[in-house]
């Protein structure tokens, strides 16, 4: 139900040159669900492992494997997942391959756009590298884009990425190395850059500029419909959670700091949550461990889950793991 704002226009493919797209933010918020409330329909869509943390733009399909291919290379990784060989997959050991998972999409998708942006090659990227990777046509050709809206305006995403930019340039030499490159493209997954995803999320929401975000903000920021038309039966759910959760003082807004408790709630761990998951999913016998036969079982959640980085790990080879 959460909508995924692209904040590029996609007037960069007019272009003939390769530039690439400025920062875009992922989903807001990742809401921990109840598994006892699961219902089976859940459970057979497996909806839940493809967008639980990394959302749909994210997830990744599987239908360049058969099912016995996948039963196959998912029972290597089992193995690997498997740290002690005892034959039996825990909770500990599947959230520790996950946070393996996870860190390794990350980096690998800053590796995959460095040479795009290093222009020079000298293994930094400096803000005016990526200004000219990624605004050169607009700033070039700035009457082109006078009738873009102000959200995906180039005018109003430049100083954005700007400022983002010199916050994860942490030595303030105006040059991202590799690790201030990947906080810059990832912010969400650096403690010092969170003030930033607070920020922009609060600047994408909050229509009437007041410093905060209302209730009718709140569901906009969900809800693709045309003027007038009927909201659907989750908007109600989504109201209630406004009030009960979201708006802590009760003033009918929520602050920044609101804003941060929503999108980035504390004592909650995404790989936890996922590894705690699947075992209750999968866990035939009930003894809160998984064994290879019981993963093969249930085989096509794994390769819908964080576990195969949404199946992707499948296509590997044995040594790429």
């Amino acid at each position: 139900m959460m909508g995924v704002f692209t904040l590029m226009c996609a007037l960069l493919l007019w272009t003939t040159m390769a530039y690439a797209k400025p920062t875009t933010r992922k989903e807001r918020v990742i809401h921990e669900t109840d598994l006892n409330k699961r219902t089976q329909e859940d459970n057979n869509s497996f909806q839940y492992d493809h967008e639980a943390f990394l959302g749909k733009e994210e997830a990744r399909t599987f239908d360049q494997l058969t099912p016995e291919e996948s039963k196959e290379r998912l029972g290597k990784i089992v193995e690997r997942i498997d740290s002690d060989s005892n034959g039996l997959i825990t909770t500990a050991e599947l959230k520790a391959w996950i946070k393996r998972v996870q860190k390794r999409y990350v980096y690998e998708n800053v590796a995959k756009v460095w040479a795009d942006y290093d222009l020079n090659k000298d293994d930094k990227i400096s803000w005016e590298e990526y200004k000219q990777a990624t605004y050169g046509y607009y700033l070039a050709n700035p009457g082109e884009f006078d009738d873009a809206t102000d959200q995906f305006s180039f005018k109003k995403m430049l100083p954005r990425d700007e400022r983002r930019f010199n916050t994860a340039d942490l030595n303030g030499d105006l040059a991202a190395d590799r690790e201030e490159f990947t906080s810059f493209l990832h912010p969400e997954e650096f403690d010092h850059m969170k003030d930033i995803v607070v920020q922009e999320t609060l600047e994408d929401i909050d229509k009437n500029n007041d410093g905060h975000v209302d209730e009718d903000e709140y569901i906009a920021d969900m809800l693709a419909q045309e003027d007038g038309g009927p909201e659907p039966d989750w908007v109600r759910t989504e109201r209630d959670q406004f009030s009960d959760f979201r708006d802590l003082n009760k003033d009918g807004k929520m602050d920044r700091d609101e804003i941060r408790h929503w999108i980035m709630p504390q004592n909650y761990d995404h790989a936890q949550a996922e590894a705690r998951h699947l075992v209750y999913e999968s866990d035939q016998d009930k003894d809160q461990m998984l064994t290879k036969e019981e993963i093969l079982e249930n085989w096509n959640m794994f390769v819908g889950s964080q576990a195969t980085n949404y199946g992707e790990d499948l296509t590997r080879n044995h040594d790429e793991l």
